[in-house]
Parts: C-alpha cells; sequence; structure tokens
C-alpha cells in the first residue's frame, strides 16, 4: 500500500492532527528562543536561520537534504494552520484530510494543490507589483532567463493570468517533489545572492516564500503536472472581505 508524509510546518505551540501520514516540524528553530519538543528544521543539512524570509521553505528543504522523503511513495506540505478539506480529522472544529483520504484524492493525479486564487481585476504580475517589489520578480524572471529559459513560457502564461495556486502546500510523488526542490532552490539562492532585504519590513522580507509561490506555479505548467484542487480549511478564521478590500486599495490606491 502506498504511503504518505506530510510536514506541517510551525512556529509556535500549537494544535495539530493525530494522524500517521501528518509531521509537524518547527520551522526557523536556529532563529527561536522556542524549544517545542517536535521534529525541526535546525539538524543536519539545513536553512534554519533563512526562516524569516524563506517561511515554510526551510522546512522543505531540511526534508529535501536530509532524506526524510526517501522511504516515502507521496509527500507534501501544509501550515499549523492551513490543511487540505477532508472528513478523517476534526482540528480545532474544522475537518481536514487524513492518510486515506489523501491517497485516494491523488489517484490519477500527479499533485493535490489549494483551489487557485482568482484575482479577478489584476493579472498574477500586477497583483505581485501591488503588493510587494516589483523589481524582486523582475530578476526572477531574469535568473529564468539565464538558466532555465525553457520555462520562460510558462512564467509568461502564469503572469499573463489572474489565477494562482498560493501557500507553497502540496501533496505530490517523491521523486517529483525530489525535481521540483532542486530546481527551485537553485534560483531561490541565485535570486538571494541578488536582492537586498535588509531595508524590507519583516512582511516583506518573506520575499522568497512570496517568489517560491508563483515559481510552484511556472513549474506546475512547464511540466504540465495533473493536478487535481481541494479546498484550504483555515483553522483560524480569515477576513476575505479585507482581503479583497486591500486587493482594491493596492491596485487604486497604491496602499
Amino acid at each position: 500500500m502506498a504511503n504518505i508524509k506530510v510536514l506541517i510546518a510551525i512556529h509556535k505551540d500549537y494544535a495539530f492532527p493525530k494522524d500517521d501520514c501528518y509531521y509537524p516540524i518547527q520551522v526557523g528553530k536556529t532563529i527561536s528562543h522556542l524549544d517545542l519538543g517536535i521534529l525541526d528544521d535546525e539538524q543536519g543539512n539545513n536553512i534554519s536561520h533563512k526562516n524569516n524570509s524563506f517561511c515554510e521553505l526551510t522546512a522543505l528543504y531540511w526534508a529535501w537534504k536530509n532524506n526524510f522523503f526517501a522511504d516515502s511513495d507521496y509527500v507534501g506540505l501544509v501550515h499549523y494552520r492551513r490543511y487540505f478539506k477532508g472528513k478523517e480529522l476534526v482540528l480545532k472544529g474544522k475537518q481536514i484530510a487524513g492518510e486515506s483520504e489523501l491517497l485516494s484524492m491523488i489517484k490519477g493525479f500527479d499533485c493535490i494543490l489549494p483551489k487557485k486564487r482568482n484575482y479577478y481585476i489584476e493579472t498574477v504580475y500586477d497583483h505581485y507589483k501591488h503588493a510587494h517589489y516589483e523589481h524582486d520578480l523582475e530578476l526572477t524572471k531574469q535568473i529564468l532567463e539565464e538558466s532555465y529559459p525553457d520555462y520562460l513560457p510558462a512564467y509568461h502564461k502564469l503572469m499573463s493570468g489572474k489565477t494562482l495556486h498560493l501557500y507553497n502546500m502540496f501533496i505530490m510523488r517523491t521523486e517529483s517533489v525530489d525535481k521540483y526542490c532542486q530546481w527551485l532552490f537553485d534560483i531561490l539562492f541565485e535570486l538571494e545572492k541578488r536582492v537586498d532585504i535588509k531595508n524590507y519590513d519583516n512582511y516583506q522580507k518573506r520575499v522568497f516564500g512570496f517568489i517560491a509561490e508563483r515559481l510552484f506555479n511556472i513549474w506546475l505548467i512547464h511540466n504540465q503536472i495533473k493536478i487535481k484542487e481541494i479546498p484550504v480549511v483555515s483553522i483560524e478564521s480569515e477576513n476575505l472581505l479585507l482581503k479583497g478590500i486591500g486587493l482594491i486599495k493596492r491596485k487604486f490606491l497604491r496602499k
């Protein structure tokens, strides 16, 4: 029977699902005063100290470089407050997918992803430009032009569209994740050399996590990955009205 390992990126004391497929991992352990007493991203080959700018990707890098996924058919990454919707498990009153559900969902597909966010009033490129620093996105395109020019059609297709898979969340075959990580971190580490974030606020310092969300979509398009979209359950309520207002302000008022 196929098996699956799903990392739960977590940085504070929090409840997590009791299921054999889920592995909570403390991210940014090197720069944290907390010891949650669980798996962490500080051991072996790691970038734990980069968590403020790489976000949940420090967990993915640790798992990839330290062969954590080696004995699994499928692997994934979710957040302590965001999971794929299901019926098998309940966390803080919310229903989330368990191991057998995830394995059933991915049959016939290459990857499980969150349902796309639709920006409606602007393109993916314009949204990034209004919410973050356009220069960083242009540098990313420059790196693709230099090192992965065959990915440029996928880059332009994504950036001219209005929908995007967010959160760096997925369930995917282990061998595919290995290929993705090699490509992703090669680009991000090169981008890190070219971007000066010392004057960024704490939100904008998460630039490599933000860019990775876009790169993941580009990688999926280029490699023609067969995906299945699943709704995301937010354990902590999100105010979608305020998010929508923020989108409009950034676009029309440049705020």
